[in-house]
């Protein structure tokens, strides 16, 4: 889409003339960054309320409440600081500023450290109205930072600060240039993996979009939602628990999707020995299977498979991992502490073809260790072989003569094992014929898919159904 960037002095400067935009700044960890630049641009008293920092965690647990664990660079501590700053808005300024169009912006910031063993992170939030008196909304999203120098961390979040209290107030109508501007004079400074937009002013888009455009856009490389359409963050149920991620297209999800997820779960489960509130399933698309012939993505396809996995009960993950070793090194932030990842065993055995033939150099044992790490392990759902009828399992699928040796030693060590209890009458559906038999409406399709799925696909329409 095309969009013109706006300098950041530019946009401050602007804020700052808007009369009714008048608000408070609450900053914790890497200084007031974002306020500082309301103050440079100039006539900054006619946006700014208050500015502060509770450093000290003591002042702080006196404004704001304690915290579990002391996480005070976490979700919860964001929200409790909006919550508290709104209110002390409203009670103090309503009566003399009935024009306002009121907003509170708050972070808490860990910027990286001297010894760099904490890379940099933070929970940025602004509450606002778009007309005086109006409906609520909220904006909040969780950074990565990039940059290898504190100075330039801190900056940076200046600069995304600045860039969320314009997006709110001047692309409010349009979801995909609000989650572009974020990243106005700082692309490739940070990466933000979590973007909520929630209020009544908001409410004219499938907010599920919002992840879609910061994969899209490449402003983060994973992103996840929930089954009530909640963009949720890592970091807040993902910390060293377990996970199993099931990777597929879901266009549509069939029968063999179901006995995918119910058979590789089950023995993860077994294996693992924990209980279901210690485990952790997610489904995940990628954009290379998202995207269409012309190289775009359909939004609208996209949220049909996203109501789809839903509906199945099921959390998504949205990612531009090409590959499972970038959706590893996302998720080692996070030390998981058992994470596996189902997949096909045609498609593992074309990843390990791939890395035998990419690494011809000696790099051979370092590329296979990069990806089987201790906690990790593969499981290889069955396929079926359309020409000789064979099923392909991850213990007899045909792997290059060179690294026979090395594949073996990984399913001795079970770091690669078969899905087992698998439904071997259904491997002959594949999702692209059932798509098409969707989207021709001949006899039979509805036995491929979930009955509720079925139903939901008549219903709306998805996927080209007619009735």
């Amino acid at each position: 889409m095309d969009y013109q960037m706006i300098k950041t002095e530019q946009k401050a400067l602007d804020i700052n003339l808007n009369d009714p935009i008048y608000g408070t700044f609450a900053e914790i960890g890497a200084g007031q960054e974002v306020a500082r630049n309301f103050f440079q641009a100039g006539a900054a008293a006619g946006t700014i309320a208050k500015t502060m920092s509770a450093y000290d965690k003591t002042y702080s647990d006196a404004i704001y409440g304690t915290e579990s664990y002391n996480r005070y660079v976490s979700e919860s501590r964001l929200y409790k600081m909006l919550n508290h700053e709104w209110s002390l808005m409203e009670e103090r300024l309503s009566d003399s500023r009935p024009d306002a169009t009121f907003f509170v912006f708050a972070d808490t910031v860990q910027a990286i450290n001297y010894t760099r063993t904490v890379k940099g992170n933070g929970w940025l939030g602004l509450r606002f109205r778009l007309t005086p008196g109006g409906p609520v909304n909220d904006m909040v999203l969780h950074v990565k930072m990039l940059d290898t120098n504190n100075r330039l961390q801190q900056e940076a979040i200046g600069v995304l600060g600045v860039n969320m209290i314009y997006a709110s107030f001047y692309f409010n109508t349009n979801p995909e240039k609000m989650v572009l501007s974020l990243v106005d004079n700082i692309k490739d400074r940070v990466s933000i993996d979590l973007l909520r937009i929630n209020g009544e002013d908001f409410k004219y888009f499938d907010k599920r979009l919002i992840s879609l455009y910061l994969v899209k856009h490449h402003l983060t490389s994973v992103t996840m939602f929930d089954v009530n359409k909640n963009s949720i963050h890592a970091s807040e149920f993902l910390y060293k628990e377990s996970l199993m991620v099931i990777r597929g297209n879901f266009r549509p999800p069939t029968i063999v999707t179901l006995d995918v997820i119910e058979s590789s779960y089950a023995q993860f489960k077994d294996e693992t020995k924990l209980g279901d509130e210690s485990l952790n399933l997610m489904l995940e698309m990628t954009m290379d299977y998202l995207k269409g012939e012309n190289n775009e993505v359909d939004e609208k396809d996209f949220l049909e498979r996203a109501d789809m996995l839903g509906a199945l009960g099921q959390r998504v993950m949205v990612s531009d991992c090409d590959n499972h070793q970038m959706l590893i090194n996302y998720l080692s932030d996070y030390k998981i502490a058992n994470l596996g990842l189902v997949i096909g065993a045609k498609e593992l055995q074309k990843i390990i073809t791939e890395k035998f033939i990419n690494n011809q150099d000696g790099r051979l044992l370092v590329a296979f260790g990069e990806l089987f790490s201790q906690n990790i392990k593969i499981y290889a759902y069955p396929a079926l072989n359309e020409e000789s009828k064979e099923i392909i399992t991850a213990e007899n699928m045909v792997v290059p003569d060179g690294i026979k040796f090395l594949y073996q030693y990984l399913l001795d060590s079970k770091q690669i094992v078969s899905v087992k209890n698998y439904n071997k009458s259904n491997l002959h559906i594949y999702p692209n014929d059932v798509l098409k038999e969707i989207q021709k409406n001949q006899m039979g399709w509805e036995s491929k898919v979930p009955h509720a799925l079925a139903e939901m696909i008549k219903e709306k329409k998805l996927f080209g159904y007619k009735k």
